[in-house]
């Protein structure tokens, strides 16, 4: 089995847990086990993903306005919430209780400027959307 470092030794390495009670935590590993060679991973190319990628952010319901929250928690539908600039992103964050850290420029776990979670457990996603991550991903 192979796990990545972070899973063994989460209140140690760079940051000194600085946001391990905090994020870390709460986190389950999985303990079902997954025949990896015998899975079709093609979708995870890059081509392919950023296809399917793209479109899922692009139909997902936009959601404005300072109570993104209130509006995202009543929409049983996956939702998109722009983010301007570094500072609107750390507002909208902290609103959700996520991660709300830069690093070079971009939310950390941002592809194309686009964070995406599940809020309290929702099967629903709600992507976080930079202002250019449509163009990013090509829709």
């Amino acid at each position: 089995m192979t796990m990545g470092k972070s899973s063994l030794f989460m209140t140690q390495g760079s940051s000194m847990g600085q946001f391990f009670d905090q994020y870390l935590k709460p986190i389950k590993l999985n303990d079902a086990h997954i025949d990896w060679n015998s899975e079709d991973l093609s979708y995870l190319k890059e081509d392919k993903f950023l296809t399917k990628f793209g479109k899922d952010v692009a139909s997902a319901t936009p959601v404005h306005g300072s109570d993104a929250l209130l509006k995202a928690h009543n929409l049983d539908v996956d939702v998109r919430i722009q983010y301007d600039n570094q500072g609107d992103f750390e507002r909208i964050a902290r609103q959700f209780g996520i991660f709300e850290e830069w690093k070079d420029g971009v939310p950390r776990a941002a592809y194309k400027g686009v964070v995406v979670f599940r809020y309290k457990g929702s099967r629903r996603r709600i992507y976080l959307v930079g202002p250019d991550s449509l163009r990013q991903l090509g829709v």
